[in-house]
């Protein structure tokens, strides 16, 4: 893959110009961008794979909740459904894709979660439900130019800042890096727990923010117990288990379980892997499954594997998050 992507790079500056003269329409009016006049709050990054964006959508639910009404808008990535869907107890992951059935799952009791590739259709639609939504947060929609946040939080990965990285084909960039100035937080994601400050600054001269732009870090924290369907276990009890991985990035999460002493196969699909019949029937005969909590979405519903089947909740935990939580209540509280 590493050398397709080499052999593809006289293709780059082909990406580049027409994600930039895009951009620069948008930027000039001659693309139209709606605006809103209540809080639209914009997760993104500029570079495929995961950055952590999920737990990011979790972290501002859990701080926004039990002040205002919020609904989550995605696109449901490789849903089976059409169209807009507003999650109900009728939902599946197959009509909502995992990520936003995870929200539901999690937060449906108290907030709206709703999927449609059309963001500004998505949002129309919710904000004229009855319960009255109040604060709309977009999960992956930082190039979805055709909405006009009113707030944009850019995450990127520490272990691959977008500074050092290049555009599609070659790279992993979505668009150039100059795409990153409309972003009003920059934080970088699935830090080391421990990150001395000169290396923070080190960082934050490399991205080079904008006057109106904050830096912050985080980390991801793993829980010391994994949950299944009707039960729980501390990790400290498994052993020689079955890990199953779909995300972007399983890096982390086997040198946090190798950090335990913990012996176990991996199973590594690619991102959002949508397991087939001849997955579950491998996976039938291994025992203890451990996986994460969006694989976990796709997998619990088989009855074969429920009572085997665990997943390792994660928390995304921001350094000077004081700080960061008054910025998002300072620009809800304003608009």
């Amino acid at each position: 893959m590493k050398l397709l992507r080499k052999i593809l790079f006289p293709l780059v500056p082909v990406y580049y110009t027409v994600t930039s003269v895009r951009n620069k329409l948008y930027d000039l009016g001659f693309k139209k961008s709606k605006s809103y006049d209540f809080p639209v709050i914009c997760v993104g990054n500029l570079s495929v794979g995961g950055t952590g964006k999920t737990p990011m959508i979790e972290y501002l639910i859990k701080l926004l909740k039990n002040d205002y009404k919020i609904a989550t808008l995605s696109r449901g990535y490789k849903r089976k459904s059409e169209g807009f869907q507003l999650a109900d107890e009728n939902s599946t992951v197959e009509i909502l894709g995992d990520e936003p059935f995870q929200f539901y799952t999690k937060f449906g009791n108290v907030i709206q979660v709703a999927v449609d590739a059309n963001r500004q259709a998505g949002i129309s639609k919710l904000r004229i439900l009855e319960n009255g939504v109040e604060i709309v947060l977009l999960d992956d929609a930082f190039q979805h130019r055709k909405v006009n946040a009113g707030f944009n939080i850019l995450l990127t990965t520490y272990n691959n800042i977008y500074t050092n990285d290049f555009v599609l084909p070659t790279g992993n960039l979505r668009e150039p890096k100059s795409g990153a100035k409309r972003a009003n937080i920059i934080v970088v994601t699935k830090c080391p727990e421990t990150l001395d400050i000169s290396k923070k600054t080190e960082l934050i001269k490399q991205i080079n923010p904008e006057k109106h732009q904050a830096v912050f870090f985080s980390s991801i924290a793993y829980a010391e117990e994994v949950i299944s369907l009707n039960a729980k276990r501390t990790i400290d009890t498994l052993n020689n288990f079955t890990l199953v991985t779909g995300i972007a990035n399983p890096k982390p999460l086997i040198s946090f379980l190798k950090s335990k002493g913990l012996s176990f196969e991996h199973l590594n699909f690619k991102d959002h892997h949508e397991f087939s019949k001849e997955d579950i029937l491998k996976l039938e005969n291994k025992g203890v499954i451990v996986t994460t909590e969006k694989d976990f979405m796709r997998l619990k519903h088989y009855k074969s594997l429920q009572s085997a089947l665990y997943y390792l909740p994660i928390t995304m935990v921001i350094d000077d998050s004081l700080k960061f939580n008054e910025l998002i209540k300072s620009f809800v509280k304003n608009n």
